[in-house]
């Protein structure tokens, strides 16, 4: 409504000035050369010699545009007053009022029909800037809320409110903006908080969560790579890119960690074996440190039998699947990069038992076919 309100009024400012100007200038005989003042014909109504002087001092300092000031002196404040009162009506009103005020006063400088009144472009000049200085003021508020906002310890994962925040300014902006002629401002204003929200997903990392603060980080920045694919904003391509990077990085990381738990003994010893052999000691030789020898080894497998390692991979994806959002509908994803890790690890261990317990008759007690079957199993029953 009140940007139906400024459009009325911008657009009945303009013929009321026009009228009065033509009117000046016509009754005033002040449309003629400055140089030519000698010329001045006889006023169809009698005046004073302090009048002629007055007129005379005008069409010196730009007549037209003095009388019109003084004739619409309470033009400039009474447009603030209102263009106050736009910002407030909306909590995005500041948006609406720079468009309309943009569109206006290029609709104004474009038309053929209108007289050009310095009077009036000085006057909706400075509602421009005072539009622009409004929303760069609302922006940098918004920026500073988004980054400095506190996140729960006690928070159960899901899209942080500051991406929900991001969003609903860019699904306004971009309609307000839909047929706007300029985006000069807006395409900053975007890049600007997408910045903030990035920053404050970022220091998620350093927050006391209860829940895993990749998985967070990874559900947000996939949040955002999506809503960013549907928008396709020239602008936030780059973002687009950052945030699918973050969102695999972080991912990847979230597996990795997670993974570590269903295998975590077997996992600690062969990393132990690997940086035996980092630091120079040959392969052949590993089994005769004692605690990688091959009695540890067979220690160590035998705490992961195939059902205790199934189980272990039903509670984990339990897990996952109570923490995931599931708008954000990723555990199948998820759960197939975890497959894909297990199986790297599974082959990783097999590879170090051939290599540095070779001849020893030692192997897991579960099969590559027995963990695709786990796996499979799962999601199905799921």
């Amino acid at each position: 409504v009140s940007k139906q309100m400024l459009e009325q009024v911008l657009r009945e400012l303009q013929p009321l000035c026009t009228a009065e100007q033509q009117f000046i200038e016509k009754f005033f005989q002040l449309s003629q050369d400055p140089a030519n003042l000698q010329v001045l014909e006889v006023m169809p109504l009698p005046i004073s010699l302090l009048t002629f002087c007055f007129i005379l001092f005008l069409r010196l300092e730009e007549p037209t545009t003095r009388l019109l000031s003084e004739i619409f002196s309470c033009l400039e404040p009474e447009l603030r007053g209102f263009l106050d009162v736009c910002n407030k009506a909306h909590p995005f009103g500041c948006l609406q009022v720079l468009v309309t005020l943009n569109d206006s006063v290029f609709e104004m400088w474009g038309s053929s029909s209108a007289l050009p009144s310095s009077f009036l472009n000085a006057v909706l000049g400075n509602m421009l800037l005072l539009a622009k200085s409004s929303f760069n003021k609302y922006i940098g508020t918004l920026c500073k809320e988004i980054e400095e906002a506190k996140v729960l310890s006690k928070m159960k994962g899901g899209i942080l409110p500051s991406v929900s925040r991001f969003e609903e300014f860019v699904d306004f902006s971009e309609e307000v903006f839909r047929t706007a002629r300029r985006r000069g401002e807006l395409d900053k204003a975007h890049l600007q908080l997408a910045g903030s929200v990035f920053s404050s997903i970022n220091s998620l990392s350093s927050a006391n969560l209860k829940v895993n603060t990749d998985m967070v980080m990874m559900e947000n920045f996939h949040h955002i790579h999506c809503f960013l694919c549907q928008k396709k904003i020239h602008c936030l391509e780059g973002k687009k890119r950052e945030a699918k990077q973050r969102y695999s990085e972080h991912m990847e990381k979230y597996v990795i960690k997670y993974l570590g738990q269903p295998l975590e003994k077997l996992n600690h010893f062969f990393e132990g074996v690997k940086a035996r052999v980092a630091q120079g000691v040959k392969e052949e030789e590993v089994s005769f440190q004692l605690a990688y020898s091959k009695q540890e080894l067979r220690k160590v497998i035998e705490k992961y039998p195939g059902k205790e390692v199934k189980r272990a991979l039903e509670t984990l994806y339990r897990k996952i699947h109570k923490y995931l959002s599931p708008e954000e509908n990723l555990l199948p994803v998820v759960w197939h990069a975890m497959e894909q890790e297990f199986i790297r690890q599974y082959q990783e261990f097999e590879d170090l038992i051939q290599r540095c317990y070779a001849g020893s008759g030692i192997a897991m007690d579960f099969t590559m076919e027995d963990l695709l079957s786990y796996f499979n199993s799962i999601t199905l029953s799921h």
